[in-house]
């Protein structure tokens, strides 16, 4: 009977064991499934989180294939196509009220509706043809309505306050990103009557950033982050030149110095003051005020060396540039921006500074942007490289629905889509981003 007891215990002993064991692997298993969800919810979250924040974008080339691209960016501009507003507009939203990620429960805003509209047309849609025709031509006529309702006297093209993009960037965004596609327009094939309009409220565009302008090269009205306005309003007036447009040179001028003196050349410090603290806004507008110049640097020195002028291995600097002719001014001038565009360039991608805030919104995305068509603006192929590394990072991360969103202060989908699109396509738009940097 006590041997019988004793087998008895023992056996219940036994597949005790195999119970402990079994419920050991459902559990390691069901751990392994735990971590793996999580890692793909790393994989599939907030563009701005981990495209830039936490992750590098190094060696995400591969997934830009180019039978990749089209799904993802197509997916991109139906979704866009699909959040327009009745009135022909897109709204980033409230920055009282950035949980609404709802594009239909906001106002429209030109910032955003530009954006989109570039968009649109640097995937390859026009006013006569392409699959978003439709919704560009809407778009456009509702920001010529905007500036057109705008009187000479009021310094903005809006009566919309409030909004994410104005109070991140800066309350002259609106009519800064408008006349970035108003000269983007230009460059198509209108009619004259379309091309007329255009041409006028460009103009009107133009002369509020200029106004707005103070004689530090500052942006005024500037918001959390106003280097990016400062920035992105270069821009805007770099490729208004470009189709036409008559500027204050003395006002291009003041901007650019002011991009510039956001670095360093001797001491390479970055000053912040206003780019809210964060080295990633303040350095990737400081190549993007120098690209234009240090461009012009680089090609005087080429022609010398093809002249037979300067010798193979000489550098652009500021007694190279004098020994072929330059003056003493612009040859320091032109030397400070090359030096500048190139330190500015490769800060903006080291890894830690593009962490930016910590996880990302719009304002760092906007940065990445401004640094990659800084390059492309500059001729320097070293934008290849960092715009398939992080293109190939965006397709692998886009929502479900098609959108992108950010984590802090511009959280919009809307903007935040529009901008992802602008790098996804900006192979489409490589000519005339060169032609901006032109003299």
């Amino acid at each position: 009977m006590e041997s019988k007891t004793k087998g008895l215990i023992g056996i219940i002993g036994m597949v005790t064991i195999l119970i402990i064991i079994a419920l050991s692997v459902v559990n390691i298993a069901s751990a392994k499934k735990t971590i793996a969800k999580v890692e793909v919810k790393d994989e599939t979250g907030c563009v701005f989180m981990t495209t830039f924040g936490e992750q590098s974008s190094e060696g995400y080339a591969k997934f830009k294939l180019r039978d990749n691209v089209q799904p993802v960016v197509n997916n991109g501009l139906n979704w866009l196509a699909n959040a327009q507003l009745e009135n022909g507009g897109y709204g980033a939203g409230s920055h009282n009220n950035q949980r609404e990620m709802n594009p239909h429960a906001v106002n429209a805003d030109p910032a955003t509706t530009a954006m989109v509209a570039m968009a649109f047309l640097r995937s390859g849609s026009n006013l006569k043809r392409g699959a978003y025709q439709g919704a560009l031509k809407s778009a456009l006529n509702f920001l010529l309505e905007q500036v057109e309702s705008t009187s000479k006297d009021d310094p903005y093209i809006t009566k919309e306050k409030g909004t994410q993009i104005q109070a991140k960037l800066g309350q002259n965004i609106d009519a800064v990103l408008t006349a970035q596609f108003f000269s983007n327009m230009l460059k198509e094939d209108l009619d004259k009557s379309t091309k007329k309009r255009i041409e006028k409220c460009l103009d009107i565009c133009v002369d509020k950033i200029q106004n707005a302008t103070g004689k530090d090269g500052r942006v005024t009205g500037a918001g959390w982050a106003g280097v990016l306005q400062s920035g992105l309003a270069t821009s805007a007036l770099e490729s208004a030149e470009s189709v036409g447009a008559t500027l204050d040179e003395i006002v291009v001028t003041n901007q650019k110095e002011y991009l510039k003196s956001n670095y360093d050349e001797e001491s390479k410090s970055v000053k912040t003051t206003d780019g809210a603290g964060i080295i990633l806004y303040s350095v990737s507008n400081s190549a993007r005020g120098s690209a234009k110049d240090a461009r012009k640097a680089r090609e005087l020195i080429d022609k010398a060396k093809k002249e037979g002028k300067l010798e193979e291995d000489d550098k652009v600097s500021v007694e190279n540039l004098k020994d072929i002719g330059i003056p003493e001014s612009e040859a320091i001038a032109y030397t400070s921006s090359y030096n500048i565009y190139n330190a500015s360039k490769q800060k903006a991608q080291e890894n830690d500074v593009m962490s930016g805030f910590g996880n990302n919104g719009g304002e760092e995305f906007l940065s990445f942007l401004q640094t990659g068509e800084s390059m492309v603006v500059n001729d320097d192929n070293d934008w290849k490289k960092w715009y398939d590394d992080v293109s190939g990072r965006l397709m692998k991360i886009q929502n479900n629905d098609g959108s992108w969103n950010g984590h802090h202060c511009i959280t919009s989908p809307v903007f935040c889509t529009a901008t992802s699109l602008l790098i996804l396509s900006i192979e489409n738009d490589i000519d005339n981003l060169r032609q901006t940097g032109e003299d």
